[in-house]
Order: C-alpha cells, then sequence, then structure tokens
C-alpha cells in the first residue's frame, strides 16, 4: 500500500484512505481475492500496534497513460457498519442506563442473521442516567443515528469503536467505548510548544452557529386522521442573560422527527441551547509525527498546548482534550504530519 492516510474522532465517523499499486497479473489477482467491499475487515498496523480499523465501502481503479494500475480504496470506522443497519423490530426501554440501551441495540443488531461483526463491550460499565426510550420500527430508524441522538440529549454521553491488539493474545479487538459526559483517556498529559513541535495550527472564530433563543421540532401526530398533522414543538426557550448583557437575538431550531415524548424532546432543546450558548471551537493543530508521542489512543486525552505568537503575544498556555486524529502520509519534501482537533479540557 501507499499513501496512506487516516482519521478516527470521538462524535464521528472516522475513514482511511490507501492506494494498493497492481505492477503485475498476480498482484492484482491477489487484491481481488482479499478485497470485497462491504464485506472486507481493513486494519492498519504501525508496528506492533492497531492504529485504525474499519470497512472499506469504496474503491476507484485508476490507469496511467502509461498502463500503471493502482487501486485506490476508501474505509469507514466500525461505526459506519451502523448506518447500514436499520430497526425493524419495535425497541423499547424504560428506566434503562443509556450505556444499557446502546449495548442494548448493539445486541439486537448482532442477533439477526449476518448482523453480528464481533463488536465487544464492557458490560459492567454504567452512566448513571436512566432513559425511557421506544425506538418503533415503523419509522424504521438507522442504529448509529438513534445511538447518536441519545448521545446528545441533555446528560449524554460520547462514543466510539476503537480498534487494538489483545496483548495476552495477540487478538485484534474492535471495542464500544462509552463516557459520561465525555470519553477521558490517559494519565500524563503531552506538551506541545509553537514554536516547536507544531508545525502550524488553525483556529477557527465562529459565530454563524451561536444561538440564544432555540426551540425543537418533534414527531407528527398522527393519531387522529381527521385533523391537520402537526409536529411536536418545544416551548420557546430563551437565554435572558445574554440579552440583558446587549447580545442581539440569534435565533436556532432543530429537528427530531422520530422523537415523541415531550420530556425527551424538551431535554434535546435545552442540550442544543446549551452547545449554541458558547459555542466551543476546535483548534487544529500539526505536528511532526516522529517529534511527538502519538497514536489514535490519545483520543479522550489531555494535551497541554503552549504557544507565543504575534496573536498569542502574552502567551497561551491552555490543556485541551484530544476528539480527533488526522494522519497524513509523507510527501515528497515533507515528514509524515498528524493534525490534532481539540476541544477545551
Amino acid at each position: 500500500m501507499s499513501d496512506v492516510s487516516l482519521d478516527d474522532y470521538i462524535g464521528k465517523i472516522g475513514s482511511a484512505a490507501a492506494t494498493v499499486p497492481l505492477p503485475n497479473r498476480q498482484i492484482a489477482a491477489r487484491v481481488r481475492d482479499a478485497l470485497d467491499l462491504g464485506r472486507t475487515a481493513m486494519w492498519i498496523e504501525r508496528g506492533p500496534d492497531i492504529w485504525w480499523g474499519g470497512i472499506p465501502w469504496t474503491a476507484n481503479l485508476t490507469s496511467s497513460e502509461r498502463g500503471d494500475l493502482g487501486l485506490r480504496i476508501q474505509a469507514g470506522g466500525w461505526a459506519s457498519y451502523l448506518d447500514h443497519r436499520t430497526i425493524f423490530d419495535t425497541q423499547q426501554a424504560v428506566g434503562v442506563d443509556q450505556f444499557d440501551i446502546v449495548r442494548g441495540l448493539l445486541d439486537y443488531s448482532a442477533s439477526l442473521a449476518g448482523g453480528d461483526i464481533g463488536i465487544e463491550y464492557d458490560a459492567e460499565h454504567l452512566s448513571g442516567v436512566l432513559r425511557d426510550r421506544t425506538y418503533r420500527r415503523y419509522d424504521q430508524p438507522r442504529i448509529r443515528e438513534v445511538i447518536d441522538q441519545l448521545a446528545s440529549v441533555e446528560g449524554g454521553f460520547e462514543w466510539r469503536i476503537t480498534s487494538y491488539r489483545d496483548t495476552s493474545s495477540g487478538r485484534r479487538i474492535k471495542q464500544l467505548q462509552l463516557g459520561a459526559p465525555v470519553i477521558r483517556t490517559g494519565q500524563s498529559e503531552i506538551v506541545l510548544d509553537h514554536p516547536g513541535p507544531i508545525l502550524s495550527y488553525d483556529w477557527p472564530i465562529d459565530a454563524t452557529v451561536r444561538a440564544n433563543v432555540w426551540q425543537s421540532r418533534g414527531a407528527s401526530d398522527n393519531r387522529n386522521q381527521t385533523a391537520e398533522s402537526l409536529p411536536m414543538m418545544t416551548e420557546l426557550l430563551v437565554d435572558d442573560v445574554q440579552l440583558g448583557a446587549g447580545w442581539p437575538r440569534l435565533d436556532g431550531t432543530s429537528d427530531y422527527t422520530t422523537v415523541t415524548d415531550p420530556a425527551t424532546l424538551a431535554a434535546h432543546a435545552r442540550a442544543d441551547l446549551a452547545a449554541a450558548l458558547t459555542h466551543r471551537p476546535i483548534p487544529e493543530l500539526t505536528v511532526v509525527l516522529d517529534r511527538v508521542p502519538l497514536s489514535p489512543a490519545l483520543l479522550g486525552a489531555t494535551v497541554r498546548v503552549r504557544i507565543r505568537d504575534l496573536w498569542w503575544a502574552e502567551g497561551l498556555d491552555q490543556r485541551y482534550r484530544v476528539v480527533g486524529l488526522a494522519i497524513s502520509p509523507p510527501m515528497r519534501g515533507r515528514a509524515e504530519t498528524a493534525k490534532l482537533f481539540l476541544e477545551a479540557a
């Protein structure tokens, strides 16, 4: 393989891409036998460690003017499989820990013929937050969609499916990772300086996603067939403190078309308003990979960022949690680099 790149995140699906050169008929036949899109598992190793795992979903066969062939493979992390799984049987939970609801959805997925891809989890880990949820077969929701929706409600959690090698058996493992309210890993922090290991950074400053007034819309009420079908609406949430401080009114809305419970919809609205009131930027740092001890296991860990330049004339010295990691392959004149996506710790 060549031009291997990968990324992994907390909160969204990671991806990987690689090119397989096809210099002869034997290699081409080997690749055809090994790669069955949507069925093959792809693991990326760096030294003895597994850095990424997922499913190749697309590939593109290319030919140069000289007749050189290559196959460019695009893969999604294990959670992308749950985008292809639908709830066809109504699932209901009453007073159940939200982590157990997630595990129950994975059990449902794995219980159906051909549905078990070997995702493992810790059944004892609990969040302490109990939920009532009903996922109706009539809505035909995708499993990843309802897990993301459950995670984003007030008092929610973070989740991902990570890949690693069991040190005792050498077995490759797909592991569900859950954290409430966030995923945190690592005991010691890494210090990153600019100038220093940080080659460059991008620091977004964005007010387009801010809001201080919010209303959420839920499922439509279809019980009375003679009346107009209207969606359920939350009360209008207004942050009087921000408006009183002189901010202009900024309206925000969100849709949860499968939510039928008013209390659940209200919890979504409160969580959405809280996120929009104090939008936190996601800074991006680019570092040289061989100068900093980085790996995908860093996701959820804390790093200390120190920057001194014209903008940060007094010096920035803050701690951030790593929520994303993207590896770019080395190119002519440029070393292999890693981009870190950060969130205020």
